[in-house]
């Protein structure tokens, strides 16, 4: 793509159309713009749009696609083609750093972001003058350009927060503090003596408070890994601006909007988190400063009004208190009764109030109330600060903690008994209390895990949580319904069974709940109540003691779908799929009515995929009722198969990406049910599953070798008949796999079902060239995971074809290759060889190479029969050899099942493990003793002698040992 006016004017047709609300506008446009992509100079025309278009929204349009494109196609990933061209990139980095710094603030976030991500990728090594150029501009003295270049800083540095320890993050962060810090100090105090200068003037104030917010972040991050001596001798700058800052009132910074935190809320909240990083990390340098800053931030929580605006300061406030509190050299800060009361009272108390604010997110923004209250994102929010307060003091004030407490918790329910109606908050909030006092440790999998002894749970429970939960109008004080399913989650551990299934029926009901929390939470307990394993590891609470549920459980979860504002409810769908886990037999008559509301809700949501929990969940259902209905009676695949091809057609022709790694593996799943040939309707499929653009996306890939594995197992004469022609397809996908490090697995995967399955016939003409293939790939780059699949792959070669056609194969590519392979690969290496089917395959392979190979007995590949054997022996006996040489520090893909991007592995889509040699072989060891047994009657004399003189005393051992079990004797 040239740089001239035509291409530009064509870019900019296409971004307009890619804005258009209707999709058939859009689409296409999108398409084209996908299609382009990879040409040289498209990044670069859209850098031109974005500084000299006329139209700003044609110049914003361009920034985001351009950063999307550099966030798709910037990495370069091994064994894939580069996808931006080095020109390109040079140009790239040479012209965004200026063209960030100069363009308006919307423009300005986008390249920023883009400059982080080429930055995570290139910095330090491919672009060392990264830093330099921006650190020259803070002497620029406009703000607008230092705000650019400290944005650009925090995003590329945040990444340090959470980064592992290693030799090359220190050099890097080294080099950053190195370039970066003394500048960043200098420009933090200019600001702040600029702050002063110009404390009357409002707008000035406010583009300075940016920048000082943005400072106060970048600190964090360079702080985050250990204290850079740099800072550690700059504290006292640093520290006496950052206490000046947080007693800073300035009326011209506050703002009369309750919702939105103002800058100054912004800046102070970033320093309690500057302040609560020393204190954990750094305490014994941060000593001299810790009580001026106790007694700021707690004058500042005590001082701070309850507006939502005020939030994430004093949540962040709180947490520095927590922080404190629980170390042990700040202990004594604490220890008076007067102090922990007030604290209590004035501090935590206030904050575990439910305000109207929240009773608002509760009704109307309930998604976000739900993400905060149960998934623990609520990191942000006064009740989790409180809370986490709690916790921290109770780790050496227990009983006094809790006597303080108690006393709030009674008067606040004798205040609710009074009258409910009007005093229900009072409720809400002893209950939260209760929990945060009692929860000690905590865990997805269990919930509250450990308790505080002082309360007393059961009773709690019984008298004030049950009442909630029996009152016959669900819709009756939403706020406290979903508190009490939420104590009996999270305190599922704790609470006696009989309690629990005392609360089944009534979670149940709660599911018609009109409040979409109620009813979520509902979903939500019961599914953890049916993951909780009893004494014998089987489900704590058992299909037998559902089975009066049953029914009405199944009825109310798929009701509840149909509420407003949960048609897409991920906590529902994964109820659905607990319920179906749990209650297995117990389904099958409902499955009729239940598959046909799955598949409608498919349907829906194939139209545009948004909600990728719930997607899951619902695939996975679809899985369970496959499993269990087609286990009592496998014939009724065929009724799945009508409900499904319907959807998965259209899923198929509208190319939906999200769904196809899900269709294929429901597809793998239906089709390994068969038992005999497979069904027209697939083989109509199979020549579109071996088209190049569905192997491009490596999410499709671990389903779709799965796939083919089903066709080549139900119907590899079918497709030897009738699609012969498709063969050349199926081994041009092996050889794309097989040049990959990250799929090469699932070529052998492939390569091993077409020899396992497949008639020789079709085959024989391809077989050299894909042993050439493979030598190719060995050297080229040899990886300990190739070996391994090499290994396994050749033995079930000889175990398929017998071990002369093997010998005759590899003599054939080249003389004495035989000999190389087993000298160079096969006696060194078995021993990587893991897994009890691969082993075996290995087993019965070497044991034909030893027995039925006569290339073996008398040429010069003798020399090596002893030390194959002795090999064998030691697959045998000795722990498998798990070294991986130190070079190959890339993920092993077998080690981490299901890592895949994109690639989401359905757990009840699972394949089985398959033996290709099956019962034929029980014992592979006796199998070696036999076959010897064998040989040495065919040529007497010549085993035992070439074993007397070769194999080592612990060898000969071992191989006596299976001659007595197999009961048979050397001749």
């Amino acid at each position: 793509m040239e740089l001239n006016d035509g291409n530009l004017q064509t870019l900019t047709e296409f971004l307009r159309k890619t804005l258009d609300p209707d999709p058939a506008v859009r689409r296409p446009a999108e398409k084209f713009l996908e299609s382009v992509e990879g040409n040289q100079n498209y990044p670069l025309l859209l850098l031109t749009l974005l500084e000299k278009s006329q139209d700003n929204v044609i110049r914003v349009c361009a920034a985001v696609t351009f950063k999307n494109y550099i966030k798709r196609n910037w990495r370069i990933v091994e064994d894939e083609p580069n996808k931006v061209s080095n020109p390109d990139r040079t140009a790239i980095k040479a012209n965004i750093i200026n063209l960030m710094l100069t363009s308006p603030e919307q423009i300005q976030k986008q390249l920023s972001d883009a400059i982080s991500i080429i930055g995570r990728e290139d910095f330090p090594q491919k672009w060392p003058d990264l830093l330099t150029e921006m650190v020259t501009r803070f002497r620029s003295g406009d703000f607008h350009i230092i705000n650019g270049v400290l944005r650009t800083a925090h995003s590329l540095f945040k990444r340090y927060r959470h980064e592992f320890k290693s030799n090359e993050l220190w050099t890097e962060i080294k080099l950053v503090l190195d370039t970066f810090a003394p500048p960043l100090t200098e420009l933090f105090k200019a600001t702040i003596d600029l702050c002063q200068t110009h404390a009357t003037d409002v707008n000035a104030l406010k583009v300075l408070f940016s920048s000082l917010i943005l400072i106060c972040k970048l600190f964090y991050s360079l702080n985050f890994q250990d204290l850079p001596e740099f800072f550690e001798d700059n504290m006292e700058t640093w520290m006496t601006n950052f206490h000046a800052l947080l007693t800073l009132d300035n009326k011209l910074l506050q703002t009369d909007d309750e919702e939105e935190a103002g800058l100054l809320e912004l800046l102070k909240s970033q320093i309690c988190d500057n302040a609560a990083l020393y204190a954990q990390k750094y305490d014994e340098e941060f000593q001299p400063y810790l009580p001026s800053f106790v007694t700021a931030i707690w004058s500042l929580l005590v001082s701070t009004g309850q507006e939502v605006k005020y939030d994430l300061l004093v949540s962040n406030a709180i947490q520095f208190l927590a922080s404190v509190c629980e170390r042990t050299h700040y202990k004594q800060l604490f220890e008076d009764q007067n102090t922990l009361t007030s604290i209590c009272e004035k501090v935590i108390v206030p904050n575990m109030e439910f305000r109207s604010a929240d009773e608002e997110a509760f009704e109307d923004n309930s998604e976000e109330y739900i993400r905060r209250d149960l998934e623990g994102s609520d990191i942000d929010t006064r009740r989790r600060a409180a809370c986490d307060l709690v916790r921290g003091l109770c780790k050496f004030f227990e009983e006094p903690v809790t006597a303080i407490f108690s006393g709030y918790v009674n008067s606040m329910l004798t205040e609710y008994a009074k009258n409910p109606g009007q005093n229900w908050k009072h409720k809400d909030a002893a209950i939260y209390l209760v929990t945060s006092l009692a929860s000690k440790g905590q865990t997805q999998k269990h919930g509250i895990t450990q308790a505080n002894q002082l309360v007393n749970l059961n009773e709690f429970f019984v008298n004030h949580i049950l009442t909630d939960l029996k009152s016959p109008n669900v819709n009756e004080f939403p706020v406290l319904k979903a508190d009490a399913i939420k104590y009996v989650m999270i305190f599922r551990s704790q609470l006696p069974k009989e309690h629990l299934l005392q609360a089944v029926p009534l979670l149940i009901n709660h599911l018609q709940a009109e409040s979409t929390v109620e009813h979520t939470y509902a979903a939500h307990a019961l599914e953890r109540l049916f993951t909780m394993r009893g004494p014998s590891n089987t489900t704590l609470i058992s299909p037998a003691e559902m089975a009066p549920f049953t029914e009405q459980l199944l009825t109310n979860l798929f009701k509840a779908l149909a509420l407003p504002g949960s048609a897409e409810n991920e906590y529902i769908m994964k109820a659905i799929m607990r319920s179906f886990s749990l209650l297995q037999d117990s389904i099958v008559p409902y499955i009729p009515t239940l598959i046909a509301q799955l598949t409608h809700k498919l349907l829906l949501v194939s139209k545009n995929p948004s909600k990728p929990h719930f997607n899951h969940y619902l695939f996975e259902s679809l899985c369970l009722s496959i499993r269990i209905t087609c286990k009592a009676n496998p014939a009724t695949v065929g009724s799945f198969e009508d409900a499904l091809f319907p959807v998965f057609t259209e899923i198929l022709q509208n190319d939906v990406q999200e769904f196809l790694p899900y269709v294929f593996q429901v597809m793998s799943l239906l089709l390994e049910i068969h038992s005999d040939s497979i069904p027209s309707s697939y083989m109509a499929l199979f020549p579109h599953l071996l088209q190049p653009v569905l192997w491009e996306r490596t999410g499709n890939i671990p389903p779709l070798v799965r796939l083919l594995q089903a066709f080549l197992e139900k119907g590899a004469s079918s497709i030897s008949s009738s699609a012969a022609d498709k063969i050349p397809g199926l081994l041009g996908v092996f050889q794309k796999l097989i040049a990959s490090k990250a799929n090469d697995h699932q070529g052998f995967y492939l390569i091993n079902s077409i020899i396992e399955y497949m008639p020789p016939e079709p085959i024989i003409q391809y077989r050299k060239q894909i042993f050439i293939l493979l030598f190719q790939r060995l050297q080229s780059s040899k990886t300990t995971k190739f070996i391994k699949s090499f290994l396994v792959f050749v033995n079930l070669y000889c175990v398929k074809y017998g071990a002369i056609a093997l010998q005759e194969i590899f003599d054939d590519i080249q003389p004495k290759m035989f000999g190389m392979v087993l000298e160079k690969i096969i006696i060194p290496e078995i021993q990587k060889v893991s897994g009890t089917i691969e082993k075996k395959i290995c087993a019965v392979g070497i044991t034909k190479v030893l027995t039925e190979c006569p290339a073996m007995m008398d040429t010069e590949y003798t020399k090596l029969w002893a030390p194959l054997l002795q090999a064998l022996i030691g697959l045998f006996e000795l722990p498998e050899d798990d070294s991986v040489p130190d070079d190959e520090h890339f993920i092993d893909i077998e080690d981490t099942p299901g890592y895949q991007t994109a690639f989401s592995q359905l757990a009840f889509a699972g394949k089985k493990e398959h033996d290709p040699i099956g019962e034929a072989v029980g014992n592979p060891k006796i199998l070696l003793a036999q076959s010897l047994h064998k040989l040495s009657t065919a040529c007497p004399g010549r085993v035992p002698s070439m074993l007397s003189t070769s194999l080592n005393a612990e060898g000969l051992q071992f191989l006596q040992g299976y001659f007595q079990v197999a009961n048979v004797q050397l001749v």
